[in-house]
């Protein structure tokens, strides 16, 4: 058993949490070179007691970076220097479905990565590692970020596939066609390869994917721009921040094991003694424990 520290990867919209206890922003240094911005730490007050929080905005602050510069690789290093167990990830996302609509909150269950130009993997040649994506969200984060966004006065719908492109343009009609007769659901740019270097991480992580617009599929609707995204933006912006305390405050006191948590016991290939040592330091934080012989 050990405490919930819950990172949050705020996306298009939410880049600070109000609220917090003790806020500070601080500088996290990574190996696999500078994160979106600094973390914001911090606590929230819960049933069982206090839940620290990092918060780490995807975009930075003032939104600088598109989503094909958003260093994932060393996002989820810090948040896992941190001492994060488990990541909640808010995103933007157009909708594939007539019936999900804009303003709507998707609970993520399944991915397909279209992207191209990024690092994809904390490993490589030196020690490489194949861990398992076939369920690549917490299922019990999951369930409980519904629930809270669910509190918070969003429209959830549980499950959906989220289709991750390179951007930063959007679709072509065509595209959209294709990706909807693929059985996606919604649309977007930064989850992936996010939730592969989190489960990489060793953890848990959740995503809510917050409808903006219909994509360019849907003929009654406006085609997507930006002028229509940034209304629906700002109102599925508070009702995440709400549903960020509200999560905190549903959380169980004391927070028992995943088994996310040991998911590299199974996954490291590179016998030990052909290990690069400047890899096994490079992977201090997401794969310490594995590489120690620690046990969870």
């Amino acid at each position: 058993m050990t405490a919930w520290v819950l990172g949050v990867i705020g996306g298009s919209g939410v880049y600070d949490i109000a609220g917090l206890e003790s806020p500070r922003w601080r500088t996290i240094e990574s190996p696999f070179g500078a994160p979106s911005d600094q973390v914001l730490t911090g606590s929230l007050s819960g049933a069982m007691g206090e839940v620290r929080l990092v918060f780490l905005p995807r975009h930075g602050r003032g939104h600088r970076l598109p989503p094909t510069n958003v260093n994932a690789r060393a996002n989820i290093d810090a948040l896992k220097r941190t001492g994060c167990t488990d990541v909640i990830s808010l995103s933007a996302v157009g909708s594939l479905r007539e019936a999900l609509a804009p303003g709507d909150f998707v609970i993520v269950d399944q991915f397909i990565d279209r992207t191209f130009a990024r690092e994809k993997s904390f490993f490589g040649p030196g020690l490489a590692a194949h861990v398992s994506m076939a369920h690549p969200v917490c299922p019990r984060l999951s369930a409980l970020a519904a629930d809270a966004a669910r509190a918070a006065g969003a429209r959830v719908i549980e499950g959906g596939c989220y289709i991750a492109m390179e951007g930063p343009q959007f679709s072509t009609q065509a595209e959209s066609a294709l990706y909807r007769s693929w059985g996606c659901d919604v649309i977007g740019m930064t989850n992936m390869p996010e939730a592969k270097l989190a489960r990489e991480a060793e953890l848990p992580y959740a995503s809510v994917a917050m409808v903006t617009d219909y994509d360019c599929w849907h003929d009654e609707f406006a085609h997507v721009d930006v002028a229509s995204i940034l209304a629906i933006l700002a109102a599925n912006a508070d009702k995440a921040r709400s549903l960020v305390r509200l999560l905190a405050e549903s959380l169980p006191k004391t927070r028992k094991p995943s088994p996310i948590d040991t998911c590299l016991d199974g996954a490291l290939i590179t016998s030990p003694d052909a290990r690069d040592p400047a890899m096994i330091e490079k992977l201090s934080a997401v794969a310490g424990r594995a590489l120690n012989g620690v046990r969870a």
